[in-house]
């Protein structure tokens, strides 16, 4: 006899992407457009898009501190460091990244000399505009921060990137600084083939009371 209250076979679900303030996989944002106008003239990046939907998410753990990072479709992220559990009122700093430039690294010298001496500078020089190291150290250099990332993308895969990271910023005027992010980034596939990379990124700060989640 046919048996109507059989129960359905589930499908194997895929990994769960990270989420916080609402923010998830697939989900759009809408950003303060007065504020992003009154800043535009003064930031390294042009015309940010106010409205801007999520494509990929990041996750990096640190010890009791959690970077998620929502990729969207303005070539940007919105980075969220969290400190402890993912509630919004752990949340201590909301950034909004676009990134201004990715460099082939193709010589292991080149990289050697990327983390050992060029990442870690006091300060760092982009469009005529100077940037002072927000990390401080007892030394002159600092060594990047090394983290693992890793992403879930729309499709449901999921990848990982190891990064060596520091983070500069500038005034814009008497209430605004511009950061300014350098990540040096390492892939090694299944057959152990090696990419490298340098990633340029500028980024404001972002009240999350100037951010509106859409579905």
């Amino acid at each position: 006899m046919f048996n109507l209250f059989k129960k359905k076979e589930s499908k194997p679900q895929g990994p769960v992407s990270p989420e916080v303030m609402g923010l998830r996989l697939g989900c759009s944002f809408e950003l303060d457009a007065l504020h992003l106008k009154l800043l535009d003239p003064h930031l390294v990046t042009e015309r940010i898009n106010p409205t801007q939907v999520i494509e990929a998410v990041g996750r990096v753990d640190l010890d009791d501190t959690t970077i998620l990072r929502f990729y969207t479709d303005d070539d940007a992220f919105l980075q969220v460091v969290v400190q402890g559990t993912l509630e919004e009122d752990n949340v201590i700093d909301v950034k909004l990244f676009h990134f201004y430039d990715t460099m082939d690294v193709s010589s292991q010298s080149e990289w050697d000399q990327l983390l050992k001496q060029k990442i870690g500078v006091p300060n760092y020089e982009l469009q005529g505009h100077a940037y002072a190291r927000v990390w401080q150290s007892a030394s002159e250099y600092h060594a990047p921060v090394a983290m693992t990332e890793k992403t879930f993308a729309e499709n449901g895969t999921v990848s990982r990137t190891d990064q060596f990271m520091m983070l500069f910023e500038r005034h814009v005027d008497a209430d605004n600084t511009e950061s300014l992010l350098l990540s040096a980034e390492e892939v090694i596939d299944e057959h152990n083939n090696v990419s490298r990379c340098l990633v340029i990124s500028t980024g404001i700060v972002v009240a999350p009371s100037q951010i509106t989640i859409h579905g």
